[in-house]
């Protein structure tokens, strides 16, 4: 499990708190979803990046390598049917 510290520093005044939290609800999203400062949205992604990053390095199961060279095919023979300055097969 990650655990993200706030990398907000905490005021001990009222006056304080309550312009903290005016400018946190100023960087709220339009739709009030919650929000990540940038060094939590970096530290997320460095912890992802390293997570899948051995996944990326796994070989493509040869099946799904030809249904994806199938697939490209069948997309380029549509976009050449599609095409009026290409010939007709």
């Amino acid at each position: 499990m990650i655990a993200f510290d706030s990398e907000t520093p905490r005021s001990e005044s009222a006056g304080s708190e309550s312009a903290s939290s005016e400018t946190a609800r100023s960087r709220e999203p339009a739709d009030g979803g919650p929000t990540l400062d940038a060094a939590s949205r970096e530290r997320l992604g460095r912890y992802l990046q390293a997570l899948y990053e051995p996944v990326l390095d796994e070989g493509l199961d040869p099946r799904l390598a030809e249904l994806m060279r199938q697939l490209d095919h069948d997309r380029a023979e549509q976009e050449g049917a599609s095409d009026p300055g290409r010939p007709d097969h």
